[in-house]
């Protein structure tokens, strides 16, 4: 996974970062980010009584098969929907292969019936925050600058660069396929 270095992404990353800092809430272990939509931790991911005081229908664990978070579709049984992914929090994992697959889950989840969606990793502040931002880009038609004024103003994220410069990458492809098509 190469970073961005083209100095104009560098200053967006840097402009992004700023929006991150300007984050004044603390870390909780769940918060609801979009309707229906929830970004936490793995503790919380882990508490079967607190999913089902939420209403969780539907778990998507962005730190699948990590060490200290246990999770698939046999710890949930009947009663979440489960979806994994084997990130890491690292520069070098390219996490944007499951930009399109994370979206669809949480779009077709909130879709359903009465679904409310869990989102998270190990903290709730990087690969499930990306995840979640890709969703509001992909399906909401956010741009990123906006993703992430909204989502600051309800849980204190902060993806590492890499995640960003992928987002971005994202965000530059949707700004192009829109004005080549504006109803993409």
């Amino acid at each position: 996974m190469s970073g961005t270095s083209q100095p104009q992404d560098l200053e967006l990353i840097k402009e992004l970062e700023l929006i991150l800092d300007s984050c004044t809430l603390e870390l909780t272990p769940v918060d609801e980010v979009w309707p229906n939509l929830y970004i936490g931790n793995v503790a919380v991911a882990q508490n079967r009584k607190t999913l089902n005081k939420l209403g969780i229908t539907h778990v998507l664990n962005a730190a699948h098969s990590k060490q200290g978070s246990i999770g698939d579709q046999s710890f949930y049984g009947d009663s979440c929907v489960y979806f994994g992914i084997p990130a890491e929090d690292s520069d070098r994992f390219d996490l944007s292969e499951n930009f399109k697959p994370a979206a669809a889950f949480i779009h077709k989840a909130l879709k359903s019936k009465d679904g409310k969606v869990l989102v998270h990793c190990i903290m709730g502040m990087s690969r499930s925050a990306t995840l979640v931002l890709a969703y509001l880009m992909l399906r909401q038609r956010f741009i990123l600058r906006d993703a992430l004024k909204h989502i600051v103003q309800k849980r204190p994220i902060y993806p590492n660069k890499s995640f960003l410069s992928l987002l971005l990458k994202l965000d530059q492809q949707l700004t192009f396929k829109r004005r080549l098509c504006p109803l993409l």
